[in-house]
């Protein structure tokens, strides 16, 4: 019976393996419309090297708009000034030449330069950055190569003692520090909500003994005092650099360079002697 039965099945799969051969089945090669791929294949091809038709390109310089820091807030929230606006605030018209654009830009940084507008520092830094970031539409150059060419004069020659606070956020830790500048001057520090990093929220804290403790116990090193003028100019390329989409390596090393010479020729920096009111007048000579 058991001989039977297996020669009955070898016989039945014999007659359907020569009806297979006779009348194969056939598979449709449809396309799928949604994705456009072949069935049974891989939406990830190995071995195939896919090429983006359409790449983004970053370009570091434009004609018509660019995104900028605004002034320091606590949301790092930006502003895009377009060339309209420029020229109002250099106060030039459309047709100047390059070296009237240039004349407009250090007559206006020299009009709102923190040591003549010690009235109002937070208008006058505002002030500054919107001239920093008109030039850069109009001139088509970047931040850090109008820092080379034209602001360098603060970090050559300070024009006051060093009472500013600067953190190079570059280096900062942010929340993970064991010595938070946040935590032991929460009044002068604070956390941005884009980078998680800490930077100054405000100043003339000179002889404040909490910010100079914040200031030595920095595990990086990164908080620095300066004057009010290379403040502007260090936010203003830090902010290039937060924002920046790809490598920055050129002007962190500018960013380093000016802290470093900042720091040396602050140190240099003597607070010019009052010259005694001399006069001849009522005097008796004998």
């Amino acid at each position: 019976m058991v001989e039977m039965g297996c020669f009955l099945m070898c016989r039945k799969f014999a007659t359907l393996y020569s009806l297979y051969q006779a009348n194969p089945p056939s598979i449709k090669k449809n396309h799928c419309h949604n994705c456009q791929q072949k069935p049974f294949e891989s939406s990830f091809p190995r071995g195939v090297n896919q090429t983006i038709k359409h790449p983004h390109r970053f370009s570091s310089k434009t004609h018509k708009q660019f995104r900028v820091n605004s002034v320091r807030d606590g949301t790092g929230d930006q502003t895009t000034m377009s060339v309209s606006s420029a020229y109002q605030v250099l106060d030039v018209m459309p047709d100047c030449t390059l070296p009237d654009l240039k004349a407009a830009f250090r007559v206006k940084v020299k009009q709102f330069h923190p040591d003549v507008r010690r009235s109002d520092d937070n208008s006058s830094d505002a002030m500054i950055r919107l001239v920093i970031q008109a030039y850069e539409v109009l001139s088509n150059l970047s931040k850090s190569e109008i820092i080379e060419s034209e602001c360098l004069d603060p970090f050559d020659a300070p024009e006051c003692e060093a009472f500013d606070i600067f953190v190079n956020e570059v280096l900062c830790v942010g929340k993970g520090c064991p010595y938070s500048c946040v935590k032991t001057a929460p009044h002068a520090f604070t956390f941005s909500s884009s980078t998680g990093t800490a930077h100054a929220t405000s100043q003339g804290h000179g002889e404040d003994y909490q910010v100079q403790l914040a200031v030595g116990q920095c595990p990086r090193g990164c908080i620095h005092y300066v004057t009010p003028s290379q403040r502007v100019i260090l936010e203003e390329l830090l902010g290039s650099i937060l924002n920046m989409p790809f490598d920055c390596s050129a002007e962190a090393e500018l960013l380093y360079s000016l802290i470093v010479k900042a720091k040396f020729e602050n140190n240099r920096y003597t607070k010019p002697k009052k010259k005694p009111d001399v006069s001849t007048k009522h005097v008796d000579w004998y």
